[in-house]
């Protein structure tokens, strides 16, 4: 299966704890890149969340976030530590009436480290779910990936199929436009009153051919369809093959139409052009 490197997914993730969002988009990138930003609580998730990414996924530029949200009863509870606090009472008591100070606030207790002591949440067991939410976000992301790559590779199939029909046309032109070519040829020379023998027309109308001659670049353009076919069959992460595919497309439309002495030609050229166009572009999109 194709996959496109441009596509985006959401995944909800609920518990007695509360909620956690994640968020993963991504544009086309020549290599992987990937960007994650996490709540200061999840950042010892980053490696396995990266390496995960990296085990899915081979080129794109991939951004994730997560937004968590704790539940208000899971709120970790502040717990008084009596024995610290009377301790430090009596401490202060003794310190003010040996200074003459005034009276003691209560909230100056309340502040000292130890104090109060907050019970601490389960986080292990949050995590757990939270990275269950994470695979399931990538599942959905790929199938994205996936949805769009397959309009792609439709879109492509359809040029390609046009490339074959415009390389049909020429080829069946071709016997025309050679017997067009050569009394072309022989009418100039009459025009010009130049006589020139039989065997020597013959050479320069073999040389006029083999100059003008498009079969050639004709198969070749028919045998990239059927690479270009194959390599979308196999799927993958095949994007990098056709580009290079498009690259050799190119090619051998530009000798076409510098070969070209027919508008048959030269129109077909255009065409195959616009038609590699638009590929090339989609292509870059295609992991």
């Amino acid at each position: 299966m194709i996959q496109s490197m441009t596509a985006y997914a959401r995944n909800e993730v609920k518990g007695d704890w509360g909620n956690a969002v994640w968020e993963i988009r991504s544009v086309n990138q020549r290599y992987l890149e990937t960007y994650i930003r996490l709540p200061e609580q999840f950042r010892s998730m980053e490696t396995i969340i990266r390496e995960r990414l990296r085990k899915q996924l081979q080129r794109g530029k991939v951004e994730v976030f997560l937004k968590y949200t704790a539940n208000a009863s899971a709120v970790a509870k502040l717990s008084l530590n009596e024995t610290l606090a009377q301790q430090l009472i009596d401490s202060a008591n003794w310190v003010n009436k040996a200074a003459g100070a005034g009276e003691l606030n209560p909230v100056d207790i309340l502040k000292w480290p130890g104090v109060m002591e907050a019970e601490e949440t389960d986080m292990d067991s949050v995590q757990k779910d939270v990275i269950g939410g994470f695979d399931q976000l990538v599942k959905d992301f790929k199938e994205a990936r996936g949805s769009e790559g397959a309009n792609l590779k439709q879109m492509i199939d359809s040029r390609l199929e046009i490339i074959v029909e415009q390389v049909a046309i020429v080829k069946q032109h071709m016997p025309e436009i050679m017997a067009w070519q050569k009394e072309r040829i022989v009418a100039k020379l009459e025009d010009a009153k130049v006589e020139i023998d039989a065997a020597r027309l013959e050479q320069e109308l073999i040389y006029m051919a083999q100059k003008t001659d498009v079969a050639e670049e004709l198969d070749r353009l028919e045998s990239h369809v059927t690479e270009t076919q194959k390599i979308m069959k196999k799927g993958g992460a095949c994007g990098r093959r056709l580009d290079f595919m498009m690259q050799e497309f190119n090619r051998e439309s530009n000798t076409l139409a510098s070969k070209s002495i027919n508008a048959d030609i030269t129109k077909a050229a255009v065409e195959l052009k616009v038609l590699i166009e638009q590929m090339r572009e989609q292509i870059q999109n295609i992991e």
